[in-house]
């Protein structure tokens, strides 16, 4: 594989209301997707200053090690009560049952999913009442659109496999980029939702539709009563979300993809408007929020996110690497660490394990743009001292 020059990042925290930038050198390799520039989007990647950055003996997060290998395109990953997980193939539209111990069982085909470049069998959340209420969530690719279906699984009879799928919320845009993909259910029980702009820029800003936006719905797909528009959006001038975290505070935090400069984290409020595609990072003026921090997409490209330890965790697809967040408290955030960066490619998922000792992380070299080895794609155990 190869490694992307490391930068320092460009950090935003909301308790200061100040910045503290931190010039970023640009990598070696620019994707074709996950962050790239897109149909005459900037073309050149700029030359500026390298920044440095935290001790990372003050956060080591321990040595990965492999759970589970040979998977394809592993995307979305949900915990079950036993400590197993679900997990999402992108491409295929199948999923598989990893145990700590690392075996892995074939669960079933999600049906409906047309995968298409960046999209396909996308994000995974089990139902917080789960077993007495038997279902899992996936977020995928349609013909038409990207949607969410309900499905019933029971792991104990035969095998486990699902349901009849049942759509609870189509007319997500879709496009071979940009779909977002991510689905949590939050501290409220309802079902967070992150999506893309599918390529069409100005659905960020347009508030009647489910592009380039965070969703709230309840579990059978409706909006949640107190919703900012009425409908499901709860915030909106998104770009391409793939990650979605609460602190113990209940705070939320996304991961955005940028275009060509900025790569975001957000603290996300309801109604709020964080500016794409009128500005893109920080300076966008009071009818915007700034993020809490930004990367260059070099040493990020930013897909899913956790909390645990006290830190966010994101992990970082183009940037090769897992970024460690400390959080200060009332949703402010310190200085980004990185950790084993280039050591095992393009990183897309992280979750927390129940219990919160270690995370689990997914590889996804075999999308198309990494490079993949012997072994890929991997869901690796970081555990966490």
């Amino acid at each position: 594989m190869e490694p992307s020059a490391r930068a320092g990042p460009l950090l935003r925290t909301a308790s200061l209301l100040g910045a503290l930038v931190l010039l970023a050198g640009c990598g070696a390799r620019r994707d074709a997707t996950d962050g790239a520039p897109r149909d005459g989007a900037g073309a050149t990647d700029g030359q500026e200053e390298p920044g440095g950055r935290g001790d990372p003996a003050d956060a080591d997060p321990g040595r990965p090690e492999e759970v589970a290998t040979g998977l394809e395109v592993p995307w979305g990953l949900a915990f079950l009560p036993d400590g197993s997980a679900l997990v999402s193939q992108r491409d295929s539209a199948e999923v598989v049952r990893v145990s700590p111990d690392g075996s892995v069982a074939g669960v079933g085909t999600v049906e409906g999913v047309a995968p298409n470049g960046e999209g396909g069998l996308l994000g995974l959340a089990v139902d917080p009442g789960f077993p007495e209420e038997p279902y899992v969530y996936a977020y995928h690719t349609a013909d038409s659109d990207n949607r969410i279906s309900r499905l019933e699984y029971d792991p104990e009879n035969g095998g486990g496999g699902f349901g009849e799928a049942e759509v609870v919320l189509d007319g997500i845009p879709s496009a071979s980029h940009h779909n977002g993909g991510r689905i949590e259910f939050g501290p409220d029980g309802l079902l967070y939702v992150g999506t893309g702009d599918a390529g069409r820029e100005s659905l960020s800003q347009d508030t009647d539709s489910l592009g380039g936006k965070i969703l709230r719905i309840t579990a059978d797909g409706d909006p949640a009563p107190d919703n900012p528009f009425g409908n499901p959006v709860y915030s909106y001038g998104h770009r391409n979300v793939q990650g979605l975290a609460w602190d113990e505070e209940g705070n939320l935090y996304a991961t955005e993809f940028g275009q060509n400069a900025f790569d975001e984290v957000n603290l996300i409020e309801p109604g709020d408007n964080y500016g794409w595609p009128e500005v893109e990072g920080t300076g966008g003026g009071d009818e915007y929020v700034d993020p809490l921090l930004t990367w260059s997409p070099a040493e990020a490209s930013p897909s899913g996110a956790a909390v645990a330890g006290g830190s966010l965790w994101v992990a970082a697809l183009r940037g090769e690497r897992l970024w460690e967040v400390p959080l200060t408290g009332g949703g402010g955030v310190g200085e980004p660490v990185d950790h084993h960066q280039g050591e095992y490619g393009r990183l897309r998922t992280v979750v927390t394990v129940p219990g919160g000792d270690e995370l689990w992380l997914t590889t996804s070299n075999l999308d198309g743009v990494g490079d993949p080895s012997d072994g890929d794609d991997r869901v690796l155990r970081v555990p966490l001292g």
